[in-house]
């Protein structure tokens, strides 16, 4: 479960829109285009590709970000697993955070990092397992 230090009621000064999801509701799907970014204020997504669970995303972490930063459609679908509610941060939302507050766009690469590590040991650890 992620957490990050991004400051909600901040975002929420500064005209941030904030949703409210229902458990089961998705929030997006694999392959839909992009170009906005989400903060968990309370609850728990579930990020889902080819129906298994890649991560839960708690209060304060993020989820959306890359078909933000790189303009794609969505590599993954987020599925709300609890009753939950998000800030919806557009691009210029988010450049806007990256431009005044650098620790939410370290908070961001220290995420996209950590996500990638997982993805390189899980292909690690399946290359091992056909050397047995």
């Amino acid at each position: 479960m992620s957490q990050g230090p991004i400051d909600l009621d901040k975002l929420e000064r500064a005209g941030v829109p904030f949703a409210s999801f229902q458990a089961g509701e998705k929030v997006f799907l694999a392959n839909e285009e992009g170009g906005t970014m989400y903060v968990v204020r309370s609850g728990l997504v579930d990020i889902l590709m080819f129906g298994r669970v890649l991560e839960s995303v708690g209060p304060g972490g993020i989820f959306g970000e890359m078909s933000l930063i790189d303009d794609s459609p969505r590599s993954a679908a987020a599925l709300v697993a609890t009753n939950t509610e998000v800030a919806i941060l557009n691009r210029a939302e988010f450049l806007a955070q990256v431009t005044f507050e650098p620790e939410f766009a370290l908070y961001v690469l220290r995420v996209l990092a950590q996500r990638l590590r997982r993805l390189d040991d899980a292909i690690a650890a399946k290359g091992n397992a056909g050397e047995s």
